[in-house]
């Protein structure tokens, strides 16, 4: 009998691409910044996108990134901070509506993927206000709650979310880890630690596949200051 093959797909990438320190050791030397996404897609097949946090999208400026990936390339948008650091989820139902309405030149293209909602480090856990917002998202949005107060770490929050079928943003860095709690069909590790070994890669690696098994995997990497990040998020759809 022939081993059963995997649910789901490896997305994997950093957060952001518009890096100049990421050349040579990622990026060409002499690779011209409007030529940075365009090659960053023929290595990676995922992006987070943080703009999005602060600025809102234009459809010409969708337009460019579309054109700039290939078929199978999937964007993954943080939230608007109107949403989760000013309204901090209360009555945010337009905000995300009109949030959401912002990318469908890309859910048109094929290349939308989850929306990650960060919440603020001293946003302590809200179950009222977590069911509200839960209420209010499109069964068919691919969303992700990252939780940064560890308060929020509890079972009556898991709970919510599988039933909503939004995923816990499976999150670490040097100052917090997020508990590896499956809350949806699909999966998003946001992986943020300076440094990552050969022996935490592999950790990391069978993490992945053993979540595709449940569905899908999106995997970002830190991205700021040098290219490692990329480079791991590489491997990790080749090894």
């Amino acid at each position: 009998m022939s081993e059963k093959t995997p649910a789901g797909k490896i997305h994997a990438g950093t957060s952001g691409w518009a890096y100049a320190s990421w050349r040579p050791k990622f990026y060409p030397a002499k690779l011209t910044p409007a030529k940075f996404l365009d090659y960053y897609a023929t290595r990676l097949n995922s992006v987070e996108v943080n703009y999005t946090f602060r600025s809102q999208v234009t459809k010409k400026l969708l337009a460019g990134w579309i054109a700039a990936t290939p078929v199978n390339f999937i964007f993954a948008m943080k939230a608007h901070q109107g949403i989760t650091h000013i309204k901090r989820l209360r009555g945010a139902a337009s905000r995300t509506s009109k949030f959401l309405a912002s990318l469908e030149p890309l859910r048109k293209a094929g290349k939308f993927g989850p929306v990650l909602f960060q919440l603020p480090p001293n946003f302590k856990c809200d179950l009222a206000r977590l069911d509200e917002f839960l209420e209010q998202l499109p069964r068919h949005l691919r969303a992700a709650m990252e939780f940064r107060h560890p308060s929020w770490f509890v079972d009556e929050v898991y709970e919510r979310l599988g039933r909503a079928n939004v995923a816990l943003c499976q999150a670490e860095s040097d100052k917090l880890e997020t508990p590896d709690v499956a809350t949806a069909d699909f999966c998003y590790l946001r992986l943020r630690k300076a440094n990552y070994s050969a022996g935490a890669r592999k950790k990391i690696s069978n993490r992945v596949a053993e979540a595709t098994r449940r569905g899908d995997v999106f995997a970002y990497f830190k991205h700021e200051d040098t290219p490692e990040g990329t480079l791991y998020a590489e491997r990790l759809l080749t090894e």
